[in-house]
């Protein structure tokens, strides 16, 4: 069985068990998370699709760490001018364990 969910402008295949990097979610380590935006459902023969969402449809995770990413550069420069404007970026993330599916 498994679920695509969409989260922080991103859509992802779960299923029961995946461990899953998702944009930062407002929620402390150890917490529960529902995510209710499912856009499909998939249980063997048995597939639910969304318009847009799947009805009475939910995916329950356990939060296990909050982070950064790895830095990226970010370079402006304009030629003949001497302008130069170099800045760093870290993205925060949040990490969940998929506990279960409901559909």
């Amino acid at each position: 069985m498994y679920a695509i969910i969409k989260t922080g402008g991103k859509q992802y295949r779960v299923s029961e068990g995946d461990t899953l990097v998702v944009e930062k979610l407002l929620a402390g380590e150890g917490e529960q998370v529902v995510f209710e935006e499912i856009l499909s459902v998939v249980n063997g023969e048995d597939m639910k699709f969304g318009t847009p969402f799947v009805a009475n449809a939910k995916v329950t995770a356990k939060v296990v760490e909050h982070g950064k990413g790895e830095k990226i550069l970010v370079f402006k420069y304009k030629a003949k001018s001497n302008y130069r404007k170099r800045q760093g970026h870290r993205q925060p993330f949040t990490k969940v364990v998929i506990e279960k599916i409901e559909a």
